[in-house]
Parts: structure tokens; sequence; C-alpha cells
């Protein structure tokens, strides 16, 4: 890894000495790979360079803030350079050149030079520099492909019944992506198509299919970088992508801020799809913290032949009574609230009555009392799953 960081770095020194300005390079997620050092020839007074440039440098990545604020412009669609001007209330006080660092259409970093004391942007950039740039691109598609790899090793975390395996493959995911950063785990249900490459879904750093048994069929696991443990942003813009290929529903489970919390990451996303499943308008994107009463509920086993019915509530789930059960769960969902009830199915309260009358005789379970009406309730909820 040490050649290839010193190719970066040397990629970097070329641009600055081509463009007599020195350059700094950052991955697509405003990581720090490479920075140009300043001389007494550059036209650039160290006390003026601005404070967002130096915190780069200095802590090796940007603020959430400063990457939105720079996004802002296009940078991640744009082909050609981009000038973004000055702006002191943003911190950012000299005007700057961003030149796409892209492969095969996708972008996979930014080089970044600081503009002179004059106004307005500078002049085209030449050739020659575009052209290093499309060799950084190269040469950070080829870590791209090498991540992709990482699909196996999530696969063993998220499934293996051995502990021994599960932890070579957390160190081996630890090893190549390092102990800090947010990720979030896309589940993608039902998957049918081959796994893409990682490089083709924004933000993946693994993706691998997990045959999993019930109605939802194989499921696609995405492993996605977060910026900030509250901005689940990354995770949509690739859910986005990925219903675009296949599946007709992606859950979300709540961001991972360590690697170890990967597994449960996943149950919470593999049960945010299963919702969105049975309840088509929780989807087609569901994040695991706004499916409500199906957290609880997808914890259990996934329906199928032999899963488990309330004796009492089994009569109701006949497809001969049908209309009884759905009158029965709006009737719970509007909170035993007759008058929303009859409006919510449009039909005559004495109507809704008498359908009620009739649950109550084929389940021997009272609307009256409130612990029957939970029974009643979540029985009708886990058979949608």
């Amino acid at each position: 890894m040490g050649s290839v960081k010193g190719d970066y770095q040397d990629l970097v020194d070329e641009i600055s000495a081509l463009l007599g300005a020195p350059a700094t390079l950052e991955d697509r997620d405003f990581k720090l790979i490479a920075f140009g050092a300043h001389d007494s020839g550059s036209g650039f007074d160290e006390a003026t360079l601005d404070p967002v440039r130096t915190r780069s440098i200095l802590t090796r990545r940007s603020t959430a803030e400063v990457r939105a604020w720079f996004e802002k412009f296009g940078i991640a669609t744009a082909e050609d350079p981009v000038y973004i001007p000055a702006d002191p209330a943003a911190g950012v006080l000299r005007g700057r050149l961003c030149l796409p660092v892209r492969h095969r259409g996708t972008v996979y970093g930014y080089v970044w030079l600081l503009a002179g004391d004059g106004e307005g942007p500078p002049a085209p950039v030449p050739g020659p520099a575009m052209a290093v740039c499309a060799r950084i691109g190269a040469l950070l598609a080829d870590e791209a492909r090498a991540r992709a790899d990482l699909g196996p090793h999530l696969r063993t975390l998220l499934v293996s019944d051995s502990a021994e395996r599960r932890a070579d493959a957390l160190d081996s995911l630890r090893t190549a992506l390092g102990d800090g950063g947010t990720y979030a785990l896309l589940c993608v249900a039902p998957w049918a198509d081959p796994v893409p490459g990682a490089r083709t879904v924004p933000g993946a750093a693994a993706l691998c299919l997990l045959p999993v048994p019930g109605p939802a069929g194989p499921r696609l696991a995405a492993l996605i970088r977060l910026r900030t443990p509250t901005d689940l942003a990354p995770a949509h813009q690739a859910a986005t992508t990925l219903l675009a290929v296949a599946g007709p529903v992606v859950g979300i489970g709540n961001p991972a801020r360590t690697l170890d919390d990967l597994p449960g990451a996943w149950r919470e996303a593999s049960a945010a799809a299963r919702a969105a499943l049975a309840r088509p308008h929780l989807g087609p994107v569901a994040e695991w913290s706004a499916i409500g009463p199906y957290r609880l509920l997808a914890a259990l086993p996934d329906s199928g032949p032999g899963h488990p019915v309330d004796p009492a509530v089994r009569p109701l789930l006949e497809p001969a009574h049908a209309e009884l059960a759905r009158t029965a769960e709006a009737f719970l969902d509007c909170a035993g609230q007759a008058g929303r009830t009859a409006s919510a199915l449009n039909i005559h309260r004495q109507t809704l009555y008498y359908r009620l009358s009739r649950v109550e005789q084929l389940t021997g379970l009272n609307l009256h009392d409130g612990e029957d009406r939970l029974l009643l309730h979540m029985s009708l909820k886990a058979a949608r799953l």
C-alpha cells in the first residue's frame, strides 16, 4: 500500500508543477490522500491560506458541513473542472478549482487547487493536467475493485454459525476499512440478479448475496459509508441505485458506529425490508426506525408453512374471512373509533358493528378488552409478514 500512496503523491506533485499551484487530492468521501507543499515561489502567503484547507491537511479529512458546501456546486457529477468562488462566511477565504477524478464515468475523488489573488476563475486547465487526473482515477478504481472482494467477509460476518469465522471476517473488514467511520447496512429483497460491483453503487464498501429462507427470497446486503452518524442520505442514494437494478424494496438499519455493530444493523435492515414487503406504504425504501410495530414483529421468524398462529385468531385468517380480518385490523388501527373506521372502509356504522360481532364470535375475543385487542392486533400484523 505504501507504494500506491507514493504514486498518488508523485501524481499530485506532477499536477502542482503543471499548474504552478499546490494541489490536494481527496477521495470521493473527502478523505485526504496527498497534497502538494507550498513554497516561496508559489505566489501564496501562508498567513492567508483559509482554515478549510489547513484543517483538511491536519485532520486528513473534511467536516460534513464542508463537504456538503462544496458538493452543492455539482462536483460529484461534473466531468470538467469546476470553479468555486471564495466565501469568507463559510471559512473559504480563497476560490478553488476542483478537478474531478473520474474513471469510466465514475467519480473517485477530487484534485483541489487554490486560486490566486485575482478575481474570477483561473485559466482553462491544460490537457496534460487532466490526463494526470485520469491516471489517478484508474488507481482509485483499482482500489475500489479490490474493496469489492470484501463481500465474502461481510457475508461470513452476517450469517456464519462459527464464532471463529465471524471473528476472522471482522478482522479482515477492519484491516481493509480501518477502525473509524460510520456505515449503514442495506437489505434489498428479493434479489435475483448477480451481485453488482461495489464501484457501481455510490458509497459502497462491500456487497454480498445472502440466501435467506422465506417469502422474501435471496437478499442483497450492501455496506454503505456514511458521512456522519446521523446522515442517512448516502444510504438513500445507494438504495435508489439498487432499486433501479432489481429488488422491489430496500430496508435500512440504524447507522453502525463500529464494525462490531454490523450484525445488529443487518437484523434491522432485514426487518425493515420484510415490513416494506408486507406493507407497501412503508416502502420502497424503509428505515428500521420508521416501521413502528414491525420492529418488534419482524424479530419473529419468517412466516411460512407451519408458522405459529394464535389458536384464537387462526379462524379469522382463513381466506373465507379475509374481509372480516381487514375490518378488524382497520378498527384496531383507528384506535377502536367506529366513526373513523367506517369512514376508512367506506361502510355504514351498522355494517361495521355487525362485522366486529362476527370477529368476536369467530375468535372468542372481547374487543372491549385491552389485552384481547392487543393479541388480535399483533396477530393480524404478524400474519402480513
